[in-house]
């Protein structure tokens, strides 16, 4: 049996398991999904021990740049993320590292939510390791603007430096923000701690804006309530969790594996 796990630190919570478990059923692939607590100080050991049997894994954290440069080979995207989620081990025995965060995130948005990204105004909340690993794949929805709003500036201006080849994206504090935007995406730990981000009532349109938050819990989260409150639609980041697996799935097996059902009964178990 093909042997595939996740790897973090702590990992009792992830829902990976059960997520790629539900792929697995679904396109009669013949493969095991553990859990892995990696050990902090020694990463690299840990994922090359498993990597003599196992062929593939998905890094969450604290690793995701350990696993960067634990890579042989890099994708382009995994490349300007500086992360790694997902690595795949190639039949010469190197592994390769891919960053399949940002395509969750856009897939979660265009295919779930059935939101439009090109030519909309984003505002994008956060300068951190999780902004960093989406900004490639939402800037190539050619949105008309993309705003990278932190609370130090100096960091959402070195993404901007660091992407602006890409596609229209500024940086901006906080309170130097003018809306309103077309699609907020909340990139911040706020939510992990019951915390909103500084935002100005400006910045949403009723009635038009969308607001995604990366992170997601049983409850709304307090973004979440935040948009509902300036009666704005929005969804948390479950899709997202769902849509990164489904195509680190489809890099190690080489199909594509339908999201839906297994991002239904995800929400009803979280609900439950």
């Amino acid at each position: 049996m093909d042997r595939y796990g996740v790897f973090g630190n702590p990992i009792g919570h992830s829902k990976s398991p059960q997520i790629h478990r539900l792929f697995a059923e679904q396109t009669g692939q013949d493969l095991s999904y553990e859990p892995m607590l990696a050990p902090l100080e020694d990463f690299s050991g840990f994922a090359k021990d498993f990597f003599e049997t196992g062929l593939g894994a998905n890094v969450t954290v604290p690793f995701k740049e350990q696993a960067y440069r634990l890579a042989d080979r890099l994708s382009e995207r995994a490349q300007r993320a500086a992360a790694v989620n997902t690595l795949k081990r190639l039949e010469d025995g190197t592994l390769l590292g891919d960053n399949t965060d940002g395509i969750g995130l856009v897939r979660d948005l265009l295919d779930n939510a059935g939101v439009t990204l090109q030519g909309k105004r984003v505002l994008l909340l956060g300068a951190g390791g999780a902004v960093r690993g989406v900004l490639e794949p939402l800037l190539a929805q050619r949105p008309a603007a993309l705003v990278i709003a932190n609370r130090t500036l100096t960091k959402a201006e070195q993404l901007v430096s660091e992407f602006a080849e890409l596609g229209s994206v500024s940086a901006s504090a906080f309170e130097q923000l003018h809306g309103p935007f077309d699609v907020i995406i909340n990139g911040t730990s706020a939510s992990l701690g019951g915390e909103l981000p500084p935002l100005g009532d400006d910045l949403i349109e009723p009635g038009v804006t969308f607001c995604y938050d990366m992170m997601y819990a049983a409850q709304p989260t307090p973004f979440c309530q935040w948009a509902a409150e300036h009666e704005a639609s929005s969804r948390d980041g479950l899709g997202m969790l769902v849509e990164q697996a489904a195509a680190a799935f489809e890099l190690w097996r080489g199909v594509r594996p339908e999201s839906a059902t297994v991002l239904a009964a995800l929400r009803l178990q979280l609900a439950g």
